[in-house]
C-alpha cells in the first residue's frame, strides 16, 4: 500500500516545519493562505506538492478522473480585442479571418454524432454580436438537437454585448437560458492583476467584471469553469491573488464546477520572445491548485493545451478531469503552437490514458453526473 499523507507526517521524514505546518493544514481541511501558496510555488519539493494535491483529490473524488464527449464551436476569430499573448484572433476583412453564419452554424450541427454531450462554444469577440444574435445562435442549435448540453460564451463575450446593449447581467442570463444555455465556460479570465491586464489584453474585460458575470451566472442557476492564463510575464503571487478571488467568489456562490490553469503559448502572437513554462512548472501549478481552492470540486487538465502525455502526469498532481474527446474542433491551441495540431481522441483512447496512469475513468455530463455506460 502506498504510503499517504498522515503516514509522512507522523513521522520524521517531514522534518521542514513549514511542510509539517500545511500538511497538518490539509490533513484537517483546513484552508491554506496566501503565504502557505507561495511557500508551495517557491520552495516546496514536487513530490511533497503531489502527496498534498493527491490527498484532496483522493477525498473529493477519489481515483476518479473524468472526461466527456464533447465538441467546440468556434463560430468567428474576429475579436474587438487586442490580446498580445493572442495567436486566434483576426479583424474583420483581413486574411485568415472567419465568421460563420447560423445556416453554417446549423450544418454543423447536422453532423454531430449523438454521442456528443456537451457543445463548447467560443470564439472572438465580434464587433457586431448583439444579445439577439447569441439567442438565436443558442435556439438553432437547440432546435437541431434538443438533448446537447449547451456551454457557451466566455464573460469577455457576455460582457461584450450586455454593456453595449445595457442589459442587466441578470436579465441577459434570462434571455439566453430560456433559448437553451446551459452553462458558461471559464475563458477571459487571464490574469486578473490589472496592470498585467493593460500590459497583455488592455481591451478586455477588466477581472472585476469577470468575476460578475460568473457571479450573475450562477445566480441566475447555471454553472461555469474558471480559468488562469499562467507562464508569461505574471508571477506567482499574481497567480495566487487570481486564485484567491476565484476562492472568494466560490465561496459566495459555489457555481464554479472546475478550474482550467491555462498555459501560455508563444507561436504566432506579440508576446513570441518570453519562453514557455517547463511541464515541472505545469506540474507543479496544478498541484497548488488543488492545494489552494480547496472550494472548487474539480481541477481540469486541458489534453489540447498540455498535450497527452503531459496531461496524464497531471492526474498524479490533483488533477481529476482531462477535459474530452473534442474531434479536432478548436483551432484556438493549435494556431498558438500547440502539440496536438488536430486535437482528437476517442473514448477508448481516453479510457486507456487514464487507466494507465492507475485512475477510474469516468464518462460524465457537464454537471459531472456520471454517464451511465451499458455491457
Amino acid at each position: 500500500m502506498e504510503p499517504t499523507l498522515a503516514d509522512f507526517v507522523h513521522t520524521d521524514f517531514m522534518k521542514n516545519p513549514t511542510d509539517k505546518k500545511i500538511a497538518e493544514k490539509v490533513l484537517a481541511a483546513e484552508r491554506i493562505t496566501a503565504e502557505d501558496a507561495l511557500y508551495l510555488y517557491t520552495t516546496a519539493e514536487l513530490g511533497f506538492l503531489a502527496m498534498l494535491a493527491n490527498h484532496i483529490k483522493h477525498n473529493k473524488n477519489g481515483k476518479n478522473v473524468y472526461f466527456i464527449q464533447n465538441i467546440h464551436l468556434e463560430p468567428t476569430n474576429v475579436c474587438v480585442c487586442n490580446c498580445r499573448f493572442c495567436s486566434y484572433a483576426k479583424k474583420k476583412g483581413t486574411e485568415g479571418a472567419w465568421e460563420l453564419s447560423l445556416d453554417e452554424i446549423a450544418e454543423k450541427i447536422h453532423q454531430i454524432d449523438a454521442c456528443v454531450n456537451e457543445i463548447h462554444i467560443t470564439g472572438g469577440t465580434h464587433p457586431s454580436a448583439t444579445v439577439s444574435s447569441y439567442v438565436d445562435m443558442v435556439k438553432t442549435i437547440r432546435a437541431i438537437n434538443p438533448h446537447i448540453h449547451i456551454k457557451a460564451f466566455s464573460a469577455a463575450e457576455l460582457h461584450y454585448v450586455f454593456t453595449k446593449e445595457d442589459i442587466p447581467y441578470q436579465e441577459g442570463f434570462r434571455l439566453l437560458i430560456a433559448a437553451g444555455l446551459g452553462s458558461i465556460p471559464g475563458g477571459g479570465a487571464e490574469i486578473f492583476d490589472e496592470t498585467l491586464r493593460r500590459k497583455i489584453c488592455p481591451d478586455k474585460t477588466s477581472s472585476v467584471e469577470w468575476l460578475r458575470v460568473h457571479e450573475a451566472s450562477h445566480q441566475s442557476g447555471i454553472f461555469s469553469n474558471a480559468t488562469m492564463l499562467y507562464g508569461h510575464i505574471e508571477t506567482y503571487e499574481h497567480r495566487i491573488d487570481h486564485m484567491n478571488r476565484l476562492r472568494n467568489l466560490q465561496d459566495n456562490t459555489s457555481g464554479f464546477n472546475a478550474f482550467i490553469p491555462l498555459k501560455f503559448k508563444r507561436q504566432n502572437n506579440p508576446m513570441s520572445n518570453i519562453k514557455e513554462g517547463t511541464l515541472l512548472e505545469d506540474l507543479r501549478n496544478y498541484a497548488v491548485a488543488r492545494v489552494f481552492l480547496d472550494n472548487f470540486p474539480h481541477i481540469k487538465s486541458y489534453w489540447p493545451m498540455l498535450g497527452k502525455e503531459a496531461a496524464q502526469l497531471s492526474l498524479s498532481f490533483g488533477v481529476d478531469d482531462i477535459d474530452g474527446t473534442i474531434n479536432d474542433s478548436t483551432k484556438i491551441y493549435s494556431m498558438a503552437g500547440a502539440e496536438d495540431t488536430a486535437p482528437h481522441m476517442n473514448v477508448y483512447e481516453i479510457k486507456k490514458l487514464i487507466t494507465a496512469a492507475g485512475q477510474n475513468p469516468v464518462e460524465r455530463y457537464s454537471d459531472y453526473s456520471a454517464v451511465i455506460v451499458s455491457a
